[in-house]
């Protein structure tokens, strides 16, 4: 399957006559046991397909308004055409009856909405520190890089060198978030499908544009990290 076409589904602001209607948050479609899930935050994106126990395929990147009803978006990571990363296009999509309708080739696909995108951890984040022998290191992200997309209720991580197009892993599915408690359901699992259907709990603080994460890993191993917006 070929995912440059799915970038029709990167419209975060669709304008109808005068009036605007703001589609960040989350979305899936499905068919044939094929599951897709859309995450726009105001300024990344991610799909992701996958299967039961079986991952597919996930790409992303930026977007800007390009006005008109039309968005600019730059991929940053493709895991089906790594020559796609660093590409820039536009594309319209439209609302129908409060759903997301995108168009490629004739085929048309209709997202169904998650949610609206809202809640404490909400928006794209980056790992900027890491705790090692009690010491929190500071990480500065540049082309490599790990980055979080957190809509109102799912997530998704993605690991990633926009220079050279590299894919080193992604994760994602839904999660909770209260009184301090960071919990994570996986619904996909690039590098090991046997974690899917995991439940994974953290520890959660977030002061202002800052995140701190701490717990026990997917492999078990203990992890304090700071993440920022």
């Amino acid at each position: 399957m070929k995912m440059f076409s799915l970038l029709l589904a990167c419209l975060f602001t669709v304008v109808t006559g005068y009036a605007q209607e703001s589609i960040i948050g989350a979305w899936k479609a499905a068919a044939n046991g094929v599951n897709q899930v859309l995450l726009i935050t105001p300024d990344y994106f991610s799909i992701t397909a996958y299967e039961e126990k079986k991952f597919l395929f996930t790409m992303g990147g930026t977007w800007r308004s390009g006005g008109s009803g039309q968005v600019e978006v730059k991929v940053e990571f493709n895991t089906d055409e790594k020559s796609q990363v660093g590409a820039e296009t536009t594309a319209p999509v439209e609302l129908e009856n409060g759903q997301l309708v995108t168009y490629q080739g004739g085929a048309k696909t209709t997202w169904t909405r998650i949610d609206n995108g809202k809640g404490p951890l909400a928006g794209y984040w980056k790992i900027t520190g890491r705790e090692s022998d009690g010491k929190m290191n500071t990480i500065t992200p540049g082309a490599r890089k790990t980055v979080k997309i957190l809509s109102g209720t799912r997530f998704q991580w993605i690991a990633i060198n926009t220079d050279t197009g590299e894919f080193f892993g992604t994760g994602g599915g839904t999660y909770t978030f209260q009184d301090g408690a960071y919990t994570e359901n996986i619904d996909f699992f690039s590098r090991d499908n046997t974690r899917v259907g995991a439940s994974l709990s953290f520890k959660g603080k977030v002061e202002g544009n800052s995140w701190d994460h701490s717990g026990l890993s997917s492999k078990g191993e203990a992890i304090h990290e700071i993440w920022s917006k």
